[in-house]
């Protein structure tokens, strides 16, 4: 494809990338990770997240109380909460990483091994911190379903659901792996582009004298 060039391929993984890191970030702290309403009183909605749990009522509105110990939090928590900062870091510096290996950018000028070095550095990172925001979205998620088919609850008793917080997570983390992978694609295309033209050459051919037999017909 004629627009398809390195140019164009490093700045999508680039905005790929930033957009799945945004929306992971905004994922570890909006309390919408789990919703639940009750039955016997659904003027009230629970939602819980990795920092703090939030009650909505008509009459109040939104308020919200943070957990007051974090050796008290479920297991799914505290390790979604360190997965979860794990990723925005790890975005961070592929973001950072990024930007000095793009083409056209006044950074490391004449050094395309540098350059070539930082968007593989930035791939990796950017799978990271893709795969540790779907770890923790996707275990929540798991243990959610588990408690909530649990028959060890009264029917009668409310139960956590999925939050939107939840698709969001899983939206960050693959738009994260994807723009790795663009990363990748572009240093392939930059490899390419740098390659001398190949020819493909034939094998000399001789310019020979033809000798012709005259035959003289009797």
């Amino acid at each position: 494809m004629v627009f398809l060039t390195t140019k164009i391929m490093q700045r999508t993984a680039l905005f790929v990338t930033f957009g799945g890191l945004v929306t992971s970030l905004i994922t570890t702290f909006i309390p919408l990770w789990k919703t639940m309403n009750s039955d016997l009183n659904e003027v009230e909605n629970w939602f819980s997240g990795l920092w703090h749990t939030c009650l909505y009522t008509e009459e109040v509105g939104i308020q919200c109380k943070a957990y007051e110990s974090v050796m008290g939090l479920p297991l799914d928590l505290q390790i979604s909460r360190v997965l979860m900062s794990v990723s925005i870091g790890t975005g961070g510096f592929s973001v950072l990483a990024a930007f000095p290996g793009l083409e056209g950018v006044e950074m490391c000028v004449g050094q395309p091994g540098r350059k070539r070095g930082l968007l593989i550095l930035s791939g990796v990172l950017s799978w990271v911190s893709g795969l540790t925001t779907l770890a923790p979205v996707s275990f929540i998620a798991y243990t959610t379903v588990v408690e909530f088919w649990d028959e060890g609850f009264p029917d009668a008793m409310p139960r956590w659901e999925y939050g939107e917080a939840m698709f969001s997570g899983w939206f960050g983390g693959l738009a994260l792996v994807i723009g790795g992978t663009l990363f990748f694609v572009a240093v392939c295309m930059g490899d390419y582009d740098r390659q001398p033209p190949s020819f493909h050459t034939c094998p000399e051919l001789k310019h020979r004298t033809n000798h012709y037999l005259k035959t003289e017909v009797l």
